[in-house]
């Protein structure tokens, strides 16, 4: 607030001047986004060191919230039941909410495995996935958690690799742990340029920036699947806050606040992306409202955090939300400059250091992106590049989106809908989405 209210002061002073030194403040931070991106390629290149198998496997337990999930609720039990760990040791609860009656009928009709069992949430509000984790929790009795969403294919063995890195860690001050996430390819899609820009999305993320913040043993946003929790450490925060709408990123924080550390796994979780506009916008919205609603939360009193805890929330989430805000207005900018330039037959104006942001920011991105890719056995290619800064477009409607609901609906929950994979070939791919 005192920001923009300076910001307006100095415009009715000199709003020339300060539209100056705005714009260079702007392409100066993006010039420190690019370098900090060059800092976690460099930290990610030396992966966590290998940890020998515990000699008695803990207690786990895994919680899988569900709503409306009855198309994919017989194939979450089936890969939930090839993971590989002792059935004697692990419990697993999937949550229902008190109203979905069809996702309960469907899974009545599905044979548990005998580790695995079905709860249901009393009704009550806000009817988030946070909340149901947070009932889930409740009932847990081991020492260690997980947790998965509906349409997640996770690494049989990813839960012995994380009960290793538990085990070694003697300090226990390792409190969570992040599995990559990495897309599968949608058979038959309707939305090929957002099923890949959002692969490509996930698999700089995963395999560059958490691993690189890892290796600099700084806080960082949790996925909202796949992080693996001692059980005593995430009740001594409270759990989940119920009333965010990305409670993993919140988490990764609240965590780092009261002492404890995040660590990364090497055993992947497979999902299908989001699919078309209709389905990726309402997903985006709710991630960068719970974004804004973390970095409100954060920035109120920051002591907590330190300096380091300060610089990961400001150069993940921070500029996260800036980004998206951005990246539509200035390559609006940019071509709207070029063609008013052709259209007076001049020679478009390039400031050269304008010109050098936009190259370096670009390049830092792109290389990320490439080592991202090829570290999740994904492929990168010309045209992923070149199409990458209409994606990135496409977050700012999303952030447009993300303010108006966050001032008219703070804490509604944007479900992304998921879709029942089907086999070819042996080969399980995302299935079609409705025409």
């Amino acid at each position: 607030m005192c920001l923009a209210f300076g910001l307006c002061w100095a415009i009715y002073r000199n709003a020339e001047l300060t539209l100056i030194l705005t714009i260079f403040a702007i392409q100066t931070a993006f010039l420190g986004v690019a370098a900090w991106r060059t800092l976690l390629l460099a930290a990610s290149l030396h992966p966590p060191a290998p940890v020998a198998a515990p000699e008695s496997l803990p207690r786990y337990a895994i919680l899988v919230a569900l709503y409306r999930e009855a198309e994919v609720a017989e194939q979450l039990v089936e890969r939930l039941a090839k993971i590989d760990y002792p059935t004697d040791r692990l419990e697993g609860f999937l949550i229902l909410e008190d109203d979905d009656e069809q996702t309960r009928a469907a899974i009545e009709k599905i044979t548990l495995p005998s580790w695995l069992r079905v709860l249901v949430a009393p009704d009550g509000a806000p009817r988030t996935k946070p909340r149901a984790l947070n009932f889930g929790l409740a009932q847990v009795s081991g020492e260690l958690v997980t947790v998965y969403d509906a349409e997640d294919d996770p690494d049989p063995r990813q839960l012995r690799e994380a009960a290793a890195r538990f085990e070694a860690d003697r300090s226990r001050d390792v409190w969570a742990l992040q599995a990559p996430l990495r897309i599968r390819d949608r058979a038959n899609t309707h939305s090929p340029f957002l099923d890949r820009q959002f692969e490509v999305e996930y698999a700089s993320l995963f395999e560059v920036t958490l691993p690189g913040l890892a290796r600099l043993g700084l806080p960082f946003p949790l996925g909202g699947t796949s992080n693996h929790f001692r059980v005593d450490a995430l009740r001594s925060v409270g759990g989940w806050d119920a009333y965010n709408v990305t409670e993993d990123a919140d988490l990764g924080f609240r965590l780092w606040r009261a002492g404890g550390r995040l660590g990364v796994l090497e055993s992947p979780t497979h999902e299908p992306p989001p699919g078309s506009l209709e389905h990726w916008l309402p997903q985006r919205t709710r991630w960068l409202k719970g974004y804004m609603q973390t970095w409100g939360v954060h920035t109120r009193d920051v002591r907590g955090l330190g300096w380091r805890g300060g610089i990961s929330l400001t150069m993940t989430l921070g500029v996260a939300i800036g980004s998206a805000a951005l990246h539509a207005p200035s390559i609006a900018w940019l071509l709207t400059t070029v063609l008013i330039a052709m259209a007076g037959g001049l020679p478009p104006h390039t400031p050269t250091f304008a010109m050098c942001v936009l190259a370096v920011g670009s390049l830092a991105a792109w290389v990320n992106a490439a080592i991202g890719c090829r570290r999740a056995a994904k492929s990168y290619t010309l045209a992923d590049l070149i199409s990458a800064p209409g994606y990135w477009s496409l977050l700012s409607l999303a952030f447009v989106h993300a303010v108006w609901r966050l001032i008219r609906e703070p804490f509604a929950w944007d479900k992304t809908r998921h879709f029942a994979e089907v086999k070819s070939a042996g080969v399980a791919m995302a299935g079609r989405e409705p025409g």
